[in-house]
Formats: structure tokens, sequence, C-alpha cells
């Protein structure tokens, strides 16, 4: 017998297994922590909210709604990007501190909405565990997007030693915003049926915005006198006179994208479900309806190239037959829009004034300065727009998709956005041929949202669009593989087909 040694453990046979001492835990039990932060959060949020009400009771209302739904989401955090996807066409065209203060209402949503899942994931994370960081090539390519389109153009200001004022500060902020955005609806979405309820929230929201934006462009029930308060641009109620669909997003092409992609997301949920075809036929022929009143020649493009990428992505050249009807129908309804806009051509120069104004506005306000002092190398400032007091709103905007990245970042920002087209075009092609059902849906439309936009690009900076850039950063997290259980129809099929490993591993959805 050793020292210190039980007789037990001493005779106990050569190479036996023995059992180690009994040692108490005394780590915290899992979601204690959670628990306690969660509890602290509602007794100091009861203090504050009762504070408020000595003071003004619709401020007191205000946040007891707030903390209703910060506990909702909580809860439930796929629910925060269904109301994410709900809201931001509805609310994107309001002007920056109209309705809140310095954000827009859907800015300030998705602020909360995503500092409540960041406050959540801290509670769950255990003592001296940090999650791994693992990006895709995707939100690799998003996040070099939002470098090149802030950092980079800043230090370049700075080492230059220009002023950096608060537009390109807010502007800076765009692509991150984005990235952000891509998170929430990539952290909350976990499950095929919440990409499912998505999608279908996503096209319920895009029919009173098309319905909005049609019978603006006819100057029907006085529509665009009901928008003026609430959704003039920069405050130029006029702009809403000009017989163009801009409905809630208070922007005619950004209207028309956000519709074509919800045209894709209808097309694609047709295909790969085969259900409810009547209620998806009349959303499209809406869509398309809705997309041609915003009354732009460049949005009728996108809406032929998101037509031939919908049958080339799914393998059904049938798709363009069905756009020839509805295509009609459009004609006949829109007649009156199409008219004005054909009356362009009949000016002295043989063009329309939007098309002469454009090009005479990149010639006198940016290009001259682009190709200037090795400016197209690192950007000339993140601010879009420059201040032009001839103009109703005050700003004339960038409007070239291509000389935007340049103007904004240079020729890194523009490798990047090449970067992220081809990732996102790739990954969205995956997912649409081999992804499950609501993925290969979100697939098909984030593959027609980038090529849409990439064509695009060349008229305007459609990939910060607001509402429509929103949907396409949504879709591609929608359509992004992701690690999750098998649904009740892939458990039964995997059954019935008593598949080898190999044939399963395929069919599971990707982490």
């Amino acid at each position: 017998m050793t020292d210190g040694a039980p007789t037990r453990l001493a005779t106990a046979p050569a190479g036996a297994w023995q059992r180690p001492p009994l040692r108490r835990d005394r780590r915290p039990m899992p979601g204690l922590t959670e628990r306690w932060l969660v509890a602290l959060g509602i007794v100091v949020t009861a203090v504050l909210i009762g504070g408020m009400s000595t003071l003004d009771h619709g401020v007191a209302l205000g946040a007891c709604l707030v903390a209703a739904f910060v506990a909702a989401i909580w809860a439930w955090p796929a629910l925060g990007a269904l109301v994410l996807i709900v809201a931001t066409p509805l609310t994107a065209g309001i002007d920056r501190g109209l309705a809140i203060p310095v954000f827009r209402p859907s800015e300030a949503l998705a602020l909360l909405i995503g500092g409540t899942l960041a406050a959540r994931g801290l509670t769950r994370l255990r003592t001296g565990h940090l999650p791994r960081l693992r990006l895709s090539r995707v939100e690799l390519s998003i996040a070099l997007l939002a470098v090149t389109s802030s950092v980079v153009p800043l230090l370049w200001m700075l080492a230059r030693h220009r002023d950096i004022g608060q537009d390109d500060i807010l502007y800076a902020l765009v692509m991150w915003k984005f990235l952000g955005i891509y998170v929430i609806v990539r952290a909350c979405v976990t499950s095929e049926r919440q990409v499912h309820r998505c999608l279908w929230a996503s096209v319920a929201v895009a029919c009173p915005v098309a319905l909005i934006a049609l019978l603006q462009s006819l100057q029907i029930a006085g529509v665009e006198h009901l928008l003026a308060p609430l959704f003039s641009p920069f405050g130029h109620s006029g702009a809403l006179l000009h017989a163009r669909g801009s409905s809630t997003l208070a922007l005619p092409a950004a209207t028309a994208d956000l519709l074509i992609y919800n045209l894709a997301i209808a097309a694609g949920l047709w295909l790969r479900y085969r259900r409810h075809a009547w209620i998806l036929a009349l959303a499209a022929v809406l869509f398309v309806l809705g997309a041609l009143s915003s009354g732009e020649f460049s949005s009728a493009i996108g809406l032929f190239i998101g037509v031939v990428c919908i049958a080339v992505v799914t393998g059904t050249p049938r798709v363009l037959a069905l756009f020839v009807p509805a295509a009609a129908i459009a004609s006949v309804a829109l007649r009156p829009v199409i008219d004005r806009r054909l009356s362009g051509f009949q000016s002295a120069s043989g063009l329309p004034v939007s098309w002469t104004g454009r090009l005479h506005n990149l010639q006198a306000y940016f290009w001259p300065r682009l190709l200037s002092d090795w400016n197209f190398l690192l950007g000339v400032r993140p601010s879009a727009r420059v201040a032009v007091a001839t103009q109703a709103t005050g700003f004339v905007w960038i409007e070239s998709g291509y000389t935007w990245l340049l103007w904004g970042g240079g020729i890194p920002l523009l490798a990047s956005f090449v970067f992220f087209v081809q990732s996102g075009a790739a990954m969205a092609w995956r997912a649409a041929q081999r992804g499950p059902a609501a993925a290969s849906a979100a697939g098909v439309a984030a593959f027609v949202a980038i090529i849409v936009t990439t064509v695009l690009m060349v008229f305007d900076p459609h990939l910060t669009y607001r509402g429509s850039a929103d949907l396409l950063f949504f879709l591609l997290a929608l359509a992004a593989p992701r690690t999750g259980r098998a649904t009740g129809v892939e458990r039964s099929a995997r059954r019935q087909a008593g598949k080898a490993p190999e044939a399963i591993r395929e069919t599971e959805v990707e982490g």
C-alpha cells in the first residue's frame, strides 16, 4: 500500500478502470444568468415607465409598447426578421428625422431588433466561451463592401486633409446597415418553415405597395396627396405629381426593384410548392403593373431581365410566355403613363429631359472631380450627392451606379462589388438548384435580384436604394445554407427512400 492511497485501489487489478473522485460542479446552471438579467431588465423597465407616466402619458404608453415588442423578440427571435421584412417597404420612404429623430423608422426598427438580439445572445454565452466567427464568401463580400465604402474613403479624406461632414458619415453607414439586417435575418431565421413565412410576408406586403404605385401613376383617388405628408422626398411634394409610382418608398426606381424581386419570390414559391396558384398569379400581375407604373425606362429593362433570369434559374422557359399576357394587360392599363414617357422623345434633342439632365449632372458635378488628382483610386468621399441651390430638393445625386462605386470607395469598392456579385449569384444559384423548397424559392429571388441590380447599376446606384436593397440582403440571408432540424416532410422522404448516409447528407440543410 502506498502512502495516502486506499487499500482498495492498491489491490485493484492492473489496467482496471477506476472511478475518479466525485467533484461538485460549481458552474452556474445554464440560463441562470440570463434569467437574472431578464428579471433585472424587467424591474428597471417598470421603474422607468412608472417615472415617465408621471410626466407624459403618451411617452409612457409608447415605452410600454416598445418594452412589449422587445420582450416578444427576446422570446421569439424569428419574429424580429418577420417584422423587419414587413415594416421596411411600408416605412422606408419616410425621411430621416421626420417621424423619429435622426433615423428613418425602418432604421430605428432594425437597430431595436438588432440590439435586442445582441443582448439576448450575450446573456446566453457561457463564461469564457466566445462564438466562432466563420464567414462565408457572401458574408465576406458584404463586409468588404461595408469597409471599402466607409473606412477606405474616410481615411483617404483624412490623409488629404479634407473636411468630413455629417453627410459623409451617414453615407458611410449605409452598407453597414445592410450588413446588420443580413445578420439579423441570418441569425433569426433557422428553419425552412420560417423561411417560407418570410417569403410569403414579403409577397403580402408588396401587394399594397404595388397597388399604391399603380393608383399614384394613374392619379386615381388622390393617392399622391395622401402620400405627401410622410412620403415626399426631402419634403418636396411636387415629386409626387409626376405620375410615377413611387409608393411608400418615395422613389419610383426603388419601388420597381422591390416589385421585380417579389415577382421572382412569387414565381419561386409557385414552382417549388405548386400551391395557391391563383393568389400568386394575381400578385404577379400586380407586381408587373406596379413595376411598369414607375415610369422608368430602366425599370422596364429590369423587369424584362428579371423574367429572363427567372426562366433561366428555374429551367422553365414557359415563364417567358406567361409574361406576355401580363405585359399586354400592363400596356393597356398604363397607357397614360407610357404615353407621357414616350412624349419625352419629342424634345428638340430627341431625348427625354431626364436623360440629358442626368448626363449633364455627371459631366458637370462628378466626372471631372472623379477623374482628377487620382481620386478614382480610393474615391472622392462617401457622400453621393452635392448641394445645388437650383434643385428643388437642394441636391444633385450621382445617377450612375458604377460612377458611385468609384466616387464612394474607388477601385477597392468596385472590386468588392464584383466579388459580391460573383459570390452572391453563385450561392443563390446553388440554393435555387439544390436547396430545400423554401430556401430554393429564396435562391431564385436572390439570383434575380443580384443580376437585375448589376445591370441597373449602369443607370443608378440600385445597390443602396431604400427598401429594395434591404430586400436584396433579406433574400441573400434567407437563401444562405443553414443548420437546422430536418422537416417532417424531409424525414418522411428519407425513410421511404431508404437513402444511404451519403445521399442523406446531400439533402440536409447545409451548415
